[in-house]
């Protein structure tokens, strides 16, 4: 059984006797920023000389370091840089200044789980992920409410690791939600696998064939569009209302009827073999080599499938049909985060 704690499990007089520099400015890194400086805590943001984040921060009240100045100057480093970029970051500008005594933090366990970030001994290395996009986990703060985070320690020189990332969690509003127990290498290998088989890969693909099946089959495009992509927000939000159970029970009979006997021909067996190929390369860091690989060549393959699949007819089809009609989406939590951060 998980382990869950809330606000009464945590003290949050730690992170506040602790001066914080929190590396990077985008959707976690403000959202982290803003509810640690409105829990009480002393906060810095650190970015590169010449970053066009730094005028955002200083116009929210910050003041900003360059990231040796503000690792020299904190007692806890978050880094919320893209994973790909916090390896180069660490090695130029906070590894020197990691001193007995610090803790250096993430929101991701990649590069401490691959190997890519090696922190020295004497320093506490902890994980502090809110479940949500920045944009998110600040507006539930404001609302006096808080976003599940998940928290890990890795090195835990002080014997106080744990104490702190609860008590960091608190300060970002976690444990008004509830906060869960975990390791990096968990961390990292399920959020890897969940964005790849599920959440990004398996999700888009899957309503990608969807698509080109009805499209190849005479219908029309714009009536393909809405039956398997525009009402899948309704099948999302029902299920993370009340799991799976809930999505069946508020959709017609027809459509029950044949999620049971048409889903597992579609989504086989064989599909699960796949999905545990992807595991094993997240494991073995094969797709970790990969990835950091590509970021060291110019992303070249990575730019190559972004160019691609933007050329997919699908996405022609939805930009014409969502410039007609009324509705907009307005929710730019979820288009301007991210799958994990």
């Amino acid at each position: 059984m998980a382990e869950i704690f809330y606000d009464d499990d945590a003290d949050l007089s730690i992170i506040q006797s602790k001066k914080v520099a929190i590396v990077g400015y985008g959707s976690q890194g403000h959202a982290h920023a803003q509810n640690l400086r409105d829990s009480g805590v002393e906060v810095v943001i650190a970015l590169k000389d010449g970053s066009k984040s730094a005028a955002k921060a200083q116009e929210d009240g910050f003041e900003v370091k360059n990231v040796a100045d503000a690792a020299e100057w904190a007692d806890l480093i978050m880094i919320l840089a893209p994973d790909q970029h916090q390896r180069s970051i660490f090695a130029d500008s906070i590894k020197d200044k990691l001193t007995e005594g610090k803790t250096l933090a993430f929101a991701h366990g990649f590069n401490i789980r691959f190997g890519y970030i090696d922190a020295p001994e004497g320093v506490d290395v902890i994980l502090v992920a809110p479940k949500a996009p920045g944009h998110t986990v600040r507006r539930e703060y404001v609302a006096g409410r808080g976003i599940p985070d998940i928290i890990a320690v890795e090195s835990d020189a002080s014997g106080s690791a744990w104490d702190t990332a609860l008590s960091y969690a608190k300060a970002i509003g976690g444990t008004r939600a509830g906060v869960i127990k975990t390791t990096f290498t968990e961390e990292t290998e399920t959020d890897l696998f969940g964005e790849q088989a599920v959440l990004c890969g398996g999700m888009s693909h899957l309503v990608q064939y969807g698509f080109e099946t009805l499209v190849e089959a005479g219908y029309q495009p714009q009536i393909a569009y809405f039956e398997v992509l525009h009402e899948l927000k309704l099948i999302v939000d029902l299920m993370w209302e009340g799991g799976i159970a809930k999505q069946r029970w508020s959709i017609s009979d027809t459509a029950e009827y044949g999620d049971y006997v048409s889903g597992p021909r579609v989504i086989s067996p064989e599909v699960k073999t796949s999905m545990q190929a992807v595991l094993a390369d997240i494991q073995s860091g094969a797709f970790a080599k990969r990835f950091i690989d590509d970021q060291d060549n110019g992303a070249t393959e990575f730019l190559e499938l972004r160019e691609k699949e933007q050329g997919h007819p699908i996405e022609a089809t939805g930009k014409e049909l969502r410039g007609l009609f009324a509705w907009k989406q307005q929710d730019t939590d979820y288009v301007e985060g991210s799958a994990a951060r």
